[in-house]
């Protein structure tokens, strides 16, 4: 039979075979049969490559994997869509016809296997013979379409390499119109072999799918550190207890040891304090956050709102500083600096630097130092943080201040990771033995950096102001010189160089101990949040308060006693202030003009006459009475009423917004105090300056003719009188306190006595009188000289009281013998005004503007931060929005912690499917090894 037909008829059975037969074939235990495992066609076939993955062995007979060409046709035909719709579809059409045969041998196989397995050599035998036949008919056809076109170099595979040798040795053919059994095992190994040749395909998209598998582990890993990274600086600001944390990573090493050098390599940038003296004083907690869609660097001290800071010299110059403000007598601090870098260059990490061990105490240090420095180190690597022991190599480690300090809190070294510095400053067999101590073994093992940074990159650094990356220049540094000494740092080695290995493990311990620490750490937040949610509940009634509800709240109270306010303060207080402030210009007025004459100096012995006796007459022919009533009058008018009450309106305003701010939730808030104050003077302010000149332009006309009508001098007669009375009353009660302070009556009554006769002219003193005189002192002289002036005023009072109260008043014609009634009625009639106009215009302005404006400077206007310090101006409302907010993080940081509980029982169940998976995987490989 040619070839072209068995390759037309090989499609059909070739592909039965390979979808029929199961993947546990049968065998023949006879060994006297030849068979195609000990023919050499079958060693030729099985040399040119090994089965493909997924096969196994059952007492040496080979299982055919269940492969489906129906999942490989679609990419044979792409690749031969080059070469021609015919010859592709000749060669589709053969493995067609190789996988139906296949089928039908494998069915017929299992047959076989069931009903008589005594006959298994015979068999085997016969199935060898057609399976070369078919073979050998098939390579030649194969040869012959390789003449008439160019097979593709992954189909060149499935031939074999000496096509000479796959003959069937004197067989016979076998065909179509032969044996079906043998027929269908011929078909079965075509189809066998064709499998394993894209097996092979297979295992390398295994591969590739098991390296992307390993990086997004890795990223995951990545994500987790990452994710416990945020949660660790969530319970920083928790605080308050030593359980709510999780761990970091503590370096701590003696001073010179390289401690800076391996962090600032970690980093890429020189960025910690530098100096001849100890400078490092407070523990350094920093944060490496990876960015990788980032292309900036930067720096930010939560602590201090100093924003992002992309030059890492001014974050060493901040770190210095923040340093060196440790007083000289305190040494060291344990007030941590935190201290967070984002960067696409850096890992996610949590590392912890603190100030380096010394061993001899200078001059100028205080001499408790060295204990300090320990004590803080010891405060810091106790568990669950893990220890960065730095040493350096041209040290011996049995003389390891960093060993030594870990071997006390973890004397199994199993939390401590070595880091060996300055490798190059030591022999390279002395390097690799440090490395792989063994006496001073660790669990996490050693690693030799050699972070010095080439003088080459220092130089460069300086132009470019501090934020050069020197990670590159490190790394190539470090692989100069480990790559220079292969047999003490090479892969076979099995010792930890460089910064880059140094990183990754840093990483997977700092993840593996979070990972381990999460479920203390989560028991620990649920105590803590049962703690504070059973004291919101008790001392707040569970009342949940912000910064921004309480202002809130508290603005809204004020602005409705605000409100109450402005209903209870109208035009009629306004005019009793103003009236009450005219009477008392009134009042100054009648005294100038009228009622006061100048005291003389006790020094003058002129005689005084009757102060009473120059009080004025019923004569209406003396003019001058008529000049000093219209002078007083114009004095009046003339006054500046229009400043005068916008200033007692503006002033009583400002001293009831004052009083409203004292007796509201802002009396305990100076800053908010001090907003409101400003916002009422503002406006005040700014309406005064307008409305003084147009209430000046109002009264205007009663500066020139005033104009009374009965019942308006009726009102003015009544109101002086109430007045005058109570000016009598206080000058009355005045009088009653200065013989309080002087003594008793008698006393007051001797010195006002000597006072009266020196102003008669009855005593001559002697000199001025300044030091004392007639047995009183000066201040008891000035006191009786106050209380002459009381009695003088006392009696003037109450004879104007008679005057305005007898008939003669009772006429506005009169008004020359009775100024007071005029002078009244006159500042009567400015108030009725002066009410009028600044209830119109003061008033309604200044209570339609300060409610705006108050929600301007304590609303819209403030930032978050001011929110944030107003309320806590107040201790009460300060510890409430402590209770909160340590509520909700905690909440928040538990939920975030049960979450990576579940990621990290995913990934581990993940880990072990995969584990066994690979696991069977080798085991079957190990099996198809056997043939």
């Amino acid at each position: 039979m040619s070839g072209r037909l068995i390759s037309a008829r090989l499609a059909p059975l070739a592909r039965r075979a390979v979808l029929n037969t199961p993947r546990q074939l049968s065998h023949y235990s006879t060994t006297g049969a030849g068979g195609l495992l000990r023919s050499d066609a079958g060693l030729r076939l099985l040399k040119q490559r090994p089965w493909p993955l997924g096969s196994y062995a059952l007492h040496n007979v080979p299982a055919v994997r269940s492969i489906s060409f129906v999942r490989i046709l679609p990419k044979i035909v792409t690749k031969f869509a080059s070469l021609g719709a015919a010859a592709g579809g000749a060669v589709i059409a053969g493995l067609s016809y190789v996988q139906y045969q296949a089928g039908q041998a494998g069915t017929y196989a299992l047959d076989l296997f069931n009903r008589a397995t005594n006959q298994a050599s015979l068999v085997a035998g016969t199935l060898y013979g057609g399976a070369s036949d078919i073979l050998e008919q098939t390579m030649k056809e194969w040869e012959k379409t390789k003449e008439d076109f160019e097979i593709r170099e992954w189909l060149q595979k499935l031939l074999p390499k000496d096509e000479s040798s796959g003959g069937g040795n004197g067989r016979g053919s076998s065909g179509p119109q032969g044996d079906p059994k043998q027929s269908g095992a011929g078909m079965a190994a075509a189809g066998a072999t064709a499998a394993a040749a894209f097996g092979y395909e297979s295992k390398d998209d295994e591969d590739s799918q098991s390296a992307e598998e390993k990086i997004a582990r890795d990223e995951q890993m990545m994500m987790l550190t990452k994710k416990m990274i945020e949660i660790r600086s969530l319970l920083q600001t928790v605080g308050q207890s030593d359980t709510l944390t999780l761990p970091s990573i503590v370096v701590i090493g003696s001073q010179s040891s390289g401690k800076s050098s391996v962090l600032e390599a970690i980093v890429g940038h020189e960025f910690l304090p530098k100096g001849s003296n100890m400078v490092t004083r407070r523990p350094i907690e920093l944060t490496l956050v990876n960015t990788p869609n980032a292309h900036a660097e930067y720096g930010e001290f939560p602590a201090l709102g100093l924003g992002k800071i992309t030059d890492f010299s001014q974050i060493q110059r901040t770190l210095t500083d923040l340093n060196l403000a440790v007083p000289a007598k305190d040494c060291v601090s344990d007030d941590p600096i935190q201290l967070r870098i984002h960067s696409p260059n850096v890992p996610d990490l949590s590392l912890i630097d603190l100030p380096g061990y010394i061993q001899v105490t200078g001059r100028d240090q205080p001499m408790e130092l060295k204990e300090k420095i320990t004590e803080l180190c010891e405060k810091y690597i106790q568990p669950p943080n893990v220890i960065l022991a730095i040493s350096a190599a041209d040290v011996d480690l049995a003389n390891s201040t960093a060993l030594r300090a870990s071997r006390k809190v973890d004397p199994r070294g199993e939390r401590t990771i070595g880091v060996i510095t300055k490798m190059d400053l030591v022999d390279p067999e002395r390097g690799a033995s440090l490395l792989s101590d063994k006496k001073y073994a660790l669990r996490l093992g050693y690693v030799g950096v050699v972070c010095r940074v080439p003088p080459t990159v220092g130089t460069s650094k300086l132009f470019n102001r501090g934020n050069g990356n020197i990670s590159n220049a490190i790394a190539k540094n470090e692989n100069a010189y480990f790559s220079a000494h292969p047999v003490e740092f090479g892969p076979e080695s099995h010792v930890d160089v460089g910064t880059k290995n140094l990183r990754k493990k840093l990483m997977y311990v700092l993840e593996q101990t979070m990972a381990a620490s999460l479920k203390t750490t989560s028991e620990a937040i649920s105590r803590e949040l049962s703690e504070t949610t059973y004291e919101f509940k008790v001392k707040y009634n569970d009342r949940p308060l912000s910064a921004e509800s309480y202002l809130a709240e508290s603005l809204d109270s004020f602005k409705h006693s605000f409100k109450g306010f402005t209903e209870h303060f109208g035009r009629a207080e306004v005019r009793e202030l103003l009236k009450h402030e005219l009477d008392q210009q009134v009042l100054n007025l009648l005294a100038q003009r009228y009622w006061n004459r100048p005291f003389e100096d006790l020094s003058q012995s002129l005689p005084e006459t009757d102060p009473l006796s120059e009080l004025p007459k019923a004569n209406m022919e003396n003019p001058i009475w008529q000049i000093k009533l219209d002078s007083s009058q114009a004095s009046l008018t003339k006054l500046g009423v229009g400043r005068l009450a916008t200033s007692v309106v503006a002033s009583a305003l400002q001293a009831h917004v004052d009083h409203l701010t004292s007796n509201s939730r802002f009396a305990a808030h100076p800053f908010a105090r001090k907003a409101i104050t400003e916002a009422s003077t503002t406006i005040l302010r700014d309406l005064s300056y307008d409305i003084s000149d147009e209430l000046e332009i109002c009264i205007k006309p009663y500066k020139y003719r005033i104009e009374l009508e009965d019942n308006e001098w009726a009102k003015g007669r009544e109101n002086v009188t109430n007045v005058l009375k109570d000016e009598l009353r206080v000058c009355e009660a005045a009088a009653k306190n200065l013989e309080t302070q002087i003594g008793g009556r008698k006393k007051l009554r001797d010195v006002m006595g000597f006072i009266d006769r020196v102003r008669s002219g009855k005593v001559v003193l002697e000199g001025d009188g300044v030091g004392g005189a007639g047995g009183f002192s000066s201040a008891l002289l000035r006191k009786g000289r106050e209380a002459v002036f009381l009695r003088d005023r006392v009696d003037v009072l109450k004879m104007r009281l008679l005057a305005v109260k007898s008939k003669q008043c009772a006429n506005k014609q009169n008004k020359y013998y009775c100024p007071e009634v005029f002078l009244d009625a006159v500042a009567d009639k400015l108030t009725t005004t002066a009410d009028l106009f600044l209830e119109a215009e003061l008033l309604s302005k200044f209570y339609y503007a300060f409610p705006r404006e108050l929600d301007s400077r304590l609303g819209r206007s403030l930032s978050q931060t001011d929110v944030e310090r107003f309320a806590r101006e107040d201790p009460k409302i300060r510890r409430h929005l402590d209770v909160v907010r340590r509520k909700e993080l905690l909440e928040h940081v538990l939920k975030e912690m049960e979450a990576l509980r579940q990621l990290e029982a995913r990934e581990k169940r993940y880990t072990s499917r995969s584990t066994q998976t690979g696991s069977g995987e080798k085991g079957r490989s190990r099996g198809w090894s056997l043939f």
